[in-house]
C-alpha cells in the first residue's frame, strides 16, 4: 500500500550528504553580485575559474543592481525556468529632484499595490511590450524629503525602474532611482549568498592545501532549490528506468505528498532524500492511493 505523507516527513530531501563532485554536477551558488559588473560576465568568470562546461545565471540583474544571483551548476541549469519564476524581493533608493511629502508618496504607492502594466524599460534587453506584474508589497524604510529607500516584494520580470518613473508621472516629480539590491529571490535570501571573492579563496584551499570544507559550504546541493515542492519516493527498482526518462507507475511507488494535483511539477526521490528527477503528476494524490496500477507521473528532468 502507498503511503500518504501529510507532512513530508517519510523521508526528508537531504542533498548535503552529496560529495563536492555531484554537487559540482548538480548544485547551485548563491551569489551576492556586486554593483558593476553583468550578471553574464559573472557567470562567465565563475564557469571559468570552477573550469565548468555548464553554469548560468538565473534571474538576471542589471549592472548597477546588487544582491542574489543563484549560478546554477551542470544539471541544475536544468531548472533554471523555475528560478525565473520566482518572486523577488528588493530595496531600492531613490531620489527626487524636490521635495515631496511623506503623507502624499503614502497615499502614492499604493495605488500600485497588486496587479500593475510594467512596461520594461528602453534600456532593458527584454522586448519591450506591456505586460503585467503583482506587486504583493511596499514598504518605505526610510525617507528625509528627498530620498527614499523603499522595500518591494513582487512577481518575477517586475522592472523596478518602470515603477520609478510611473510613480514620478504620479507624483509629477522626476525620480532616479539611485541603487537597487535583490535582497530575496524565492526561498534564498542575501544571508545565504557568498561574494566572489569567498568563491576564490574557498577554490583556493581546495586546490592548494587540498581542504573542500569551504567549498561544500558554498556549492549547494540541487535539494535545496525543491524542498518545498511536493513529492514522490520510488522504490531503488525503479532508478534505472527513471534515469531513462520511463513513465512512472504506481507499483514502484513507496510514498508521496499529500497534495499533488495532476499537471503539477513534482518531485522524483530515493529512500536516502536524494532527487532523480522533476516530473510532471499525471495523478493526484488522493487517486494515486487508491489505484493498484497506471501511470503516476512523467520525468521531464532526470539528475541521475
Amino acid at each position: 500500500m502507498i503511503n500518504i505523507n501529510s507532512e513530508n516527513r517519510a523521508v526528508q530531501l537531504d542533498g548535503w550528504k552529496r560529495d563536492l563532485n555531484s554537487r559540482m554536477k548538480a548544485g547551485f551558488i548563491l551569489l551576492d553580485k556586486h554593483p558593476g559588473p553583468t550578471s553574464h560576465q559573472l557567470s562567465a568568470w565563475a564557469k571559468n575559474i570552477l573550469k565548468l562546461d555548464k553554469l548560468a545565471h538565473g534571474g538576471t540583474l542589471d549592472p548597477f543592481a546588487s544582491g542574489v544571483l543563484p549560478l546554477l551548476l551542470g544539471k541544475a541549469m536544468k531548472l533554471t525556468p523555475l528560478i525565473l519564476k520566482h518572486e523577488k524581493t528588493y530595496i531600492a533608493s531613490f531620489k527626487f529632484n524636490s521635495k515631496v511629502n511623506l503623507e502624499d508618496i503614502e497615499t502614492k504607492i499604493k495605488q500600485f499595490s497588486g496587479k500593475i502594466y510594467n512596461v520594461p524599460p528602453e534600456i532593458s534587453a527584454v522586448k519591450i511590450q506591456v505586460r503585467t506584474r503583482n506587486i504583493k508589497k511596499l514598504k518605505i524604510l526610510d525617507f528625509d524629503g528627498i530620498n527614499l529607500l523603499l522595500e518591494m516584494d513582487c512577481e518575477a520580470g517586475t522592472y523596478v525602474r518602470t515603477f520609478a518613473r510611473d510613480l514620478g508621472l504620479l507624483m509629477d516629480k522626476k525620480i532616479t532611482l539611485k541603487e537597487l539590491r535583490r535582497s530575496k529571490s524565492g526561498i534564498f535570501d542575501e544571508k545565504k549568498c557568498i561574494s566572489m571573492t569567498q568563491l576564490s579563496d574557498a577554490l583556493w584551499k581546495l586546490n592548494e592545501l587540498g581542504d573542500d570544507s569551504a567549498m561544500l559550504k558554498i556549492l549547494n546541493p540541487i535539494e535545496e532549490l525543491v524542498k518545498n515542492f511536493q513529492r514522490i519516493i520510488v522504490k531503488p527498482s525503479a532508478h534505472e528506468s527513471i534515469k531513462n526518462g520511463a513513465m512512472i507507475m504506481i507499483p514502484a511507488v513507496s510514498h508521496i505528498s499529500s497534495k499533488i494535483k495532476k499537471g503539477d511539477s513534482i518531485v522524483i526521490q530515493s529512500n536516502e532524500g536524494i532527487v532523480l528527477a522533476i516530473a510532471e503528476a499525471k495523478l493526484d494524490s488522493a487517486t494515486i492511493t487508491v489505484k493498484e496500477k497506471g501511470s503516476v507521473a512523467q520525468p521531464k528532468h532526470v539528475f541521475i
